[in-house]
């Protein structure tokens, strides 16, 4: 078999890259800094789905990925989420929040609608991300 995007992960994001383990997706969703992992292998639903050297690769790019966020300006503190409850294919989200943010100090999932970033600012995100990760 090999690796799909889930359709829904397909659509609620852009692509910044590839790590070694990991593609990496930028939520579009301008409310927050908003960076998704997916480990490109198929069928994983849970963590513990990796064998032990793939889940310490993905912790060690999640951390990588939450230095990047966490160093952006608009940013105070990195949530780090492995849930799957919607979308069943293994993946994990790293959102940049603040104090003021539209869902603080509670999660984010389930608030309010997505709003989409316009064209410009979209790109020079990808851009920036891209830059950070050395990626694209």
């Amino acid at each position: 078999m090999s690796f799909a995007l889930d359709p829904r992960l397909e659509a609620d994001t852009r692509l910044i890259g590839e790590l070694r383990l990991s593609r990496l997706l930028l939520m579009n969703d301008a409310r927050y800094p908003w960076v998704i992992l997916v480990p490109r292998r198929e069928g994983l639903v849970e963590l513990m789905d990796l064998d032990p050297a793939e889940r310490a690769l993905l912790m060690e790019e999640l951390a990588r990925v939450g230095a990047v966020v966490g160093a952006l300006p608009e940013v105070e503190k990195v949530n780090i989420g492995l849930l799957g409850n919607i979308v069943r294919q293994l993946h994990a989200h790293v959102v940049g929040r603040r104090a003021n943010d539209f869902a603080w100090p509670g999660p984010v999932w389930g608030r309010g609608e997505a709003v989409r970033y316009e064209a410009t600012a979209l790109e020079r995100r990808l851009a920036s991300l891209r830059q950070a990760f050395g990626v694209g």
